[in-house]
């Protein structure tokens, strides 16, 4: 019998049944994959701000064009012409954009997915950044996620709470501007490095960063990435304002960081062994940029060492960024977006290899396995 041409009848109320199960089935699964996706907290510096100097008087502000040029080319806050790192790695792993607290949407049910306190020119230390009137430390960024944290108690209870932060993702990227914007200033360098030997200053970073850290991990915070200071000698700012360096990094900023970063992945060692259920991991970004700018072309990269956007200095890195900068046209070429700010391109390389790089980069396992892992 030929059944191509057979007409077959089917009750429409079978075919109604099927349709419904199989919504059933796909929103279970949707809700599920949803519920599995943990909370993004994220704490820092303009690296990492979406928006937060946004709604506070200061001077280091990234809320006009041509800053998100690349973002929908609108101006959200964000200190580049596109994404963040965070941003990049929020979208890898499902957790999307995280708003940023002071926000005045960042409220209820959104931050139960997580918040980003993150401020332009904050620091470490509570001195710096003061060259730029308003911005958010380290210690005022804990202070608010504390706001925050009692805000999700109250709404879902302690139980659910404690598991949310447990499970949720933190990550801190701070410590640039302690040197870019506190012991390197010009206008307070001289005094400061008379008074204060680079070993001095560098510990007291480190003494106040152990407290802070521990204060993240006593508010709940298990899975915690702490992020180390780049190569701060190679970015157009100290380029320009230490000419003699010529077509080099210069030094003194870069063995600043070194030496913090040294004692930082001991820092973190300690802590990750000493605090019970942490799950702390040690991102050694300065290698990763460091790799980039040394083998610029073969990331695809033409122009390692200047900013995109500029208006002033050899390698664009003396006046801000602003409406009247010159812009390059590509900016996938350039590692450089302003005189203190990775291109979004130069952001998607980093984090790609903090999501899924070896243990020689980002210690002791990568983001993706830090986002699987299970706390207790």
């Amino acid at each position: 019998m030929d059944l191509r041409n057979r007409v077959f009848i089917v009750d429409s109320s079978v075919v109604f049944g099927v349709c419904i199960v199989l919504a059933m089935l796909f929103n279970k699964i949707s809700t599920t994959s949803s519920q599995d996706i943990p909370a993004n907290f994220v704490f820092g510096d303009s690296l990492v701000d979406v928006g937060n100097n946004n709604y506070i008087p200061t001077l280091s502000r990234a809320n006009y064009v041509p800053f998100g040029i690349d973002f929908g080319g609108t101006p959200t806050g964000r200190f580049t012409n596109g994404r963040t790192i965070v941003d990049i790695i929020g979208e890898e792993l499902g957790m999307g954009y995280t708003p940023p607290y002071l926000a005045p949407t960042t409220v209820g049910p959104v931050i139960l997915k997580g918040v980003n306190y993150a401020s332009g020119g904050g620091g470490i230390l509570n001195a710096t950044g003061k060259i730029f009137g308003g911005r958010i430390n380290f210690d005022a960024q804990l202070d608010n996620f504390e706001n925050t944290r009692q805000d999700i108690i109250s709404s879902i209870g302690v139980n659910a709470a404690g598991d949310l932060f447990r499970r949720g993702l933190f990550s801190v990227t701070i410590g640039s501007n302690d040197f870019i914007n506190n012991y390197l200033t010009p206008a307070v360098t001289i005094a400061d490095q008379q008074l204060t030997t680079p070993e001095v200053f560098v510990n007291t970073m480190l003494s106040t960063f152990r407290l802070q850290l521990t204060r993240l991990f006593n508010l709940g915070a298990r899975k915690m990435i702490v992020v180390n200071v780049g190569p701060i000698g190679c970015i157009p700012n100290q380029r320009d304002t230490n000419i003699d360096a010529g077509d080099d990094c210069v030094s003194f900023p870069n063995q600043l960081a070194q030496m913090f970063n040294t004692q930082l992945k001991v820092l973190v060692a300690e802590l990750r062994a000493n605090l019970k259920g942490s799950m702390f991991v040690y991102a050694d970004v300065y290698t990763i940029l460091e790799d980039i700018l040394n083998n610029y072309s073969a990331y695809g990269f033409e122009n390692p060492s200047s900013s995109c956007c500029s208006m002033a200095g050899r390698f664009g890195g003396l006046i801000p960024c602003g409406p009247t900068s010159r812009i390059c046209m590509d900016r996938s070429k350039y590692v450089f977006w302003d005189p203190y700010h990775p291109t979004d391109a130069a952001n998607l390389f980093i984090a790609k290899r903090l999501l899924d790089g070896s243990h020689d980069l980002i210690f002791p396992m990568n983001v993706r396995q830090l986002f699987r892992a299970s706390s207790s």
